[in-house]
């Protein structure tokens, strides 16, 4: 599924992001930016120990919520990885919403800082750190409409989401924010 905003695009699509061949694919990483499982650990197995070893050294305070750092892509087919901080779920009354957009918001800002084109995304939060599916895609959605539309640039945005559940979630809502022709 694909949406254009002015010069950019939003794409949707079932698969695995470790192999994306954007400029950038975005890390669900945790506030130490220690590896860990689902997404982060995925990321770290597939681009080998270099990733660990230049967070550590460049972010050895770790990253806080919401916030986004950059690193080398090691044995992955991307140039870069955005690891960010997503919000862990407490019942939507403690910020999450705003921290997860927050998330995807600054790591927009780094690709095209480091002149990337295009960046791949998971669905931030939604696993260990139980963020609702529906609430993840709308506030991921909004964010990432919201940064288009003020800041006019040519992006490829790609959402690429594990599994029927998380791509039906995401698809539903970019309909209804931005409904095809």
């Amino acid at each position: 599924m694909r949406r254009q905003i002015a010069e950019s695009l939003i794409e949707l699509v079932q698969g695995d992001i470790t192999a994306e061949q954007t400029d950038a694919i975005v890390n669900a990483a945790n506030a130490q930016l220690a590896g860990g499982g689902g997404v982060d650990g995925a990321i770290h197995r597939a681009g080998g120990p270099a990733i660990m070893e230049e967070t550590r050294s460049k972010y050895p305070d770790g990253c806080p919520t919401g916030e986004a750092v950059i690193s080398g892509s090691g044995n992955l087919p991307c140039r870069y990885v955005i690891h960010t901080v997503g919000p862990v779920w407490q019942g939507g009354r403690s910020g999450e919403p705003e921290k997860l957009r927050a998330a995807y918001t600054n790591s927009l800002k780094l690709a095209v800082e480091h002149g990337c084109q295009s960046i791949s995304f998971p669905a931030i939060s939604t696993g260990v750190y139980g963020y609702p599916m529906d609430r993840a895609a709308i506030d991921a959605i909004e964010a990432v409409i919201t940064y288009l539309q003020q800041r006019p640039t040519t992006l490829l945005v790609r959402f690429v989401l594990f599994g029927e559940g998380s791509y039906g979630a995401f698809a539903r809502v970019l309909e209804e924010l931005l409904p095809s022709a």
